[in-house]
């Protein structure tokens, strides 16, 4: 048991408007390779689908603490002592170019989501994946920029 100490902020990188489940996620990172990356859990604690809707992936209990069984591989070398979240969507209709492709609803539920957090635990950093790991564009928005624009 490690303390909380990131929320990530993930897309599915996937092409604007695409719905993706729960269930697609658990395949993409459960299965094994080649079919999907062969995990032994998902890499996301919840996901906010298209309409707003936040799924939980990934029990937890809600605390201050990151478990061992409350452990997602969102991003490497941070799992321990973190959160992570994705929205759906994130690339452009080509499915390549990095696009912040959020919806209205998904705008609120992610802003209710991170503030939620926020007030329980103030102390938690948030941050996009792209801030643990350069390479990569996800989630396809600036997250600082982001929090300043909800007053966080």
């Amino acid at each position: 048991m490690a303390q909380l100490k990131y929320l990530v902020i993930h897309c599915t990188a996937t092409p604007e408007g695409k719905k993706v489940t729960g269930a697609d996620i658990r395949k993409w990172h459960l299965s094994p390779p080649p079919t999907g990356r062969g995990w032994k859990q998902v890499g996301y604690t919840d996901v906010i689908h298209l309409d707003g809707t936040v799924e939980r992936l990934v029990q937890n209990n809600e605390d201050a603490n990151v478990d061992s069984w409350e452990i997602t591989n969102g991003a490497t070398g941070i799992n321990s002592v973190s959160r992570h979240i994705v929205y759906v969507g994130g690339c452009a209709a080509d499915g390549k170019t990095p696009k912040d492709t959020r919806t209205a609803a998904q705008f609120a539920a992610l802003e209710k989501y991170v503030k939620d957090l926020h007030r329980r635990f103030p102390s938690v950093e948030i941050k996009g994946h792209n801030e643990f790991d350069n390479k990569k564009a996800c989630p396809s928005f600036n997250v600082q920029k982001w929090l300043k624009e909800i007053k966080l």
